[in-house]
Formats: structure tokens, C-alpha cells, sequence
């Protein structure tokens, strides 16, 4: 079950919050605003594709919708004196028509990352590299950085072949079934000459101690 199950979703409400937090007043209202926030994700992505976005939170309150945006390089975000940033916001505001708040947060660790590892490995695939030398360097930056275990898989036309197959690579454990394991899920799509090239990454960052992080929520 583990190896059919999306890795994110199984942990939905246990050790993972959702991604989209708001309540729609009805069924056409619902799928209204599903499509905007996929918008909302899709411009931002497009607009700062080299800033290393793994993860969009979207909240919203009435009219109003806050946007955390968790980014490797939120530099490229920000730009000088907040200029970017600011410019985004008014872009968001013309597109959606609601009033939007920005929140940029920086990720410690972009290593262990797996939407990152996955984009990063799409991204050389493209550029044509070999992608069993590419999938072995992928593997061994998590695993310098403290991954507990890291599994890459590449599907399509690998190297320019006449049929599609499946290349896995796999170093440590990756526990699936375990829902207090922290396993950081990514995909990403490398588009060559061939044709697609799907990627998939899995990086086990350790175990989540549930008790004391619901202890400190309670004392905050």
C-alpha cells in the first residue's frame, strides 16, 4: 500500500498540514477557487523558476488571501529593497482581484529537499547529461547533508532509447508505512528531444517526535 499511496496525502492531518487552508460556501465556489489557487502556484513558479519553491501554502481570510511562499534562494524573491517582491504582489492583486500578503520563507536546508532534488535532476536531464551519472551525484547530497535514506526514479526515453523504461536508485531506508517518518515527496517533468522524462524523488529525513512538537504548539 505504501509503494500506491501518495506519500504527502497518507500523511495529511497526522504529521503533514494541507497545503491550501480555507472553506468554500459551496461546490461551484469550491472549484472556483481550487482553479485560482493552481494559478496563484503556476504564476509564481513560472515567474521564479531559478528560486528554488518547492512548497506554496495559501490561506485565506474572506476576500483576502495570505501566500506563503517557502524558497532556497528567497533573495531572488525579495530583490533589491523588496522591489520584486512588491511587484509580484500587485501582479497577484490584477490577476486574482482580492487583496493578497506575501510571507517569504527560507529553507535551511535545500538539500533535503526532495521537490528540489527532483527539479534539480530534471533540470540536467535536459541539458542532456548522462542520467545514471546524474542520478548517483543527486543521491549523495542529501545523504552529506543528514538524509537518513534517498530513493530517485527516472522514467521515459532515457539517454535517447527507442522504448521507455524505468531507472530506480535507491541509498538507505525509505519507510513508507511509517507515519511518523518525515519523507519529503517530489516530482518533476524534464522535457527533451526524446520526449518526457518523469522524475520522482523520496528523501527520509528522520522521525517526527508527535508528543513534544504537540507540546509545543500547546505552550505557543
Amino acid at each position: 500500500m505504501g509503494q500506491k499511496v501518495s506519500v504527502n496525502g497518507f500523511r495529511l492531518g497526522i504529521t503533514r498540514d494541507w497545503n491550501s487552508r480555507w472553506y468554500a460556501k459551496s461546490k461551484a465556489e469550491f472549484g472556483a477557487l481550487l482553479l485560482e489557487d493552481q494559478k496563484i502556484r503556476k504564476f509564481i513558479k513560472g515567474q521564479f523558476a531559478f528560486a528554488g519553491i518547492p512548497r506554496m501554502e495559501i490561506e485565506r481570510q474572506g476576500e483576502a488571501i495570505n501566500i506563503i511562499v517557502h524558497s532556497a534562494r528567497p533573495g531572488i524573491l525579495i530583490g533589491r529593497k523588496g522591489a520584486k517582491v512588491e511587484k509580484l504582489r500587485t501582479d497577484l492583486e490584477n490577476m486574482t482581484k482580492r487583496a493578497i500578503k506575501l510571507d517569504i520563507r527560507e529553507i535551511n536546508k535545500p538539500e533535503l529537499s526532495g521537490q528540489l532534488v527532483a527539479e534539480n535532476v530534471a533540470e540536467q536531464l535536459r541539458k542532456r547529461s548522462s542520467f545514471r551519472r546524474t542520478l548517483r551525484k543527486a543521491v549523495q547530497f542529501p545523504m552529506e547533508k543528514g538524509a537518513k535514506g534517498v530513493k530517485l526514479q527516472v522514467s521515459g526515453r532515457l539517454g535517447g532509447a527507442e522504448m521507455a523504461r524505468r531507472e530506480t536508485i535507491l541509498e538507505g531506508s525509505i519507510p513508507l508505512h511509517t507515519l511518523d517518518a518525515d519523507i519529503s515527496y517530489g516530482l518533476a517533468e524534464a522535457r527533451t528531444t526524446a520526449g518526457i522524462i518523469g522524475v520522482k524523488c523520496w528523501v527520509y529525513r528522520g522521525l517526527i517526535d508527535r508528543k513534544n512538537r504537540r507540546a509545543g504548539s500547546k505552550r505557543s
